[in-house]
């Protein structure tokens, strides 16, 4: 498929303990595909794909209560919680062969949804990737703005490639998405992976919202985890800075030694622990820092080498069809 005149679009949807929030956000996806078929944009074969990410309520029955009520809807359910991102990716997987294009969006309803028919008219005119961008923080608190904004400098710095402001909101062709079917890791960092990808590509700014309902799932605990998996997934810059810090280090410990050479044959040297205790313990720490980061870069290296499935899909609505597991 490559339809640009009228696409088949599947919003794909990832759903972790949303039965709160679930009932209202459905019948707004559901009217955004509506309306972008009525308008003639998309084909009235678009479909709201929802991914149970192992939910632990009434999520995945209230995703198939909408598919039996409306065949719009489409669900399909992971065998256990693997997250967020693996969610999105077995949604855009399972997706990709049935649609012209994907947007992936979160159900709680801080994403403008209206944001779609900027996307799919950017798409129309030639764009395979269209990254949804937040015009301002407002809403946020000065914590939430500084960590958040603090957040993808770093990641650019550090060498991952991203969209200033851009989390997992994002329009891609069927195109994008066969290659991007290419790239086989199993630590996933959606938004840095994507602009990997290449292709013609722009933005499209909105104002995000208040979460509508429930409780968010993302604390500032599995953010920074995420800007971790994603510095040491995508770029070796924290190595080649360990390896500058070291020489440093060797450097200074050496016009130290020089000192201390100096300072014995004139006979100027006193005995002291608080120096050397200063210097033991400064040295251990780095080596120790220097470590864990070699060895965070050691079990990615050992994850990935075991090709495990980076999704399996346990169950789907009797409207999907065929599944099939993430094996290659």
């Amino acid at each position: 498929m490559n339809n640009r005149t009228d696409p088949i679009l599947y919003i794909v949807i990832p759903c972790y303990n949303e039965q709160e929030v679930l009932p209202i956000t459905a019948p707004m996806f559901l009217q955004k595909i509506n309306d972008l078929a009525a308008a003639g944009k998309i084909s009235p074969d678009s479909r709201v794909l929802f991914v149970n990410d192992g939910s632990k309520d009434r999520t995945w029955e209230i995703i198939c209560d909408l598919a039996a009520r409306d065949p719009h809807y489409a669900g399909i359910c992971q065998s256990r919680n693997r997250g967020h991102q693996n969610a999105v990716l077995a949604g855009l997987m399972e997706a990709k062969s049935r649609c012209d294009i994907t947007i992936s969006i979160d159900c709680d309803g801080q994403d403008d949804i209206n944001a779609m028919d900027a996307m799919v008219d950017a798409y129309r005119d030639g764009c395979d990737v269209v990254y949804g961008v937040r015009s301002k923080r407002e809403t946020d608190t000065f914590f939430k703005r500084f960590t958040a904004e603090s957040f993808y400098k770093i990641l650019n710095a550090m060498g991952a490639e991203v969209v200033f402001n851009h989390a997992d909101y994002r329009l891609m062709s069927a195109r994008v998405l066969e290659e991007f079917a290419r790239f086989r890791e199993v630590n996933l960092f959606l938004r840095g992976m994507v602009p990997l990808v290449g292709f013609k590509s722009t933005c499209v700014t909105y104002e995000r919202h208040e979460r509508i309902a429930g409780e968010s799932h993302y604390p500032l605990s599995k953010m920074l985890a995420l800007a971790f998996d994603g510095i040491t997934s995508l770029s070796i810059k924290p190595i080649r800075f360990i390896t500058g810090f070291g020489v440093f280090v060797a450097l200074v410990s050496f016009i130290g030694v020089l000192w201390a050479v100096i300072e014995a044959a004139l006979g100027l040297t006193v005995s002291g622990w608080a120096s050397m205790t200063s210097i033991i313990c400064f040295v251990s720490g780095v080596q120790l820092i220097c470590l864990g980061v070699i060895g965070e870069y050691i079990g990615k290296i050992y994850l990935e080498s075991k090709h495990r499935p980076r999704y399996i899909i346990s169950d789907a609505t009797p409207n999907f069809g065929e599944i099939k597991e993430d094996a290659q």
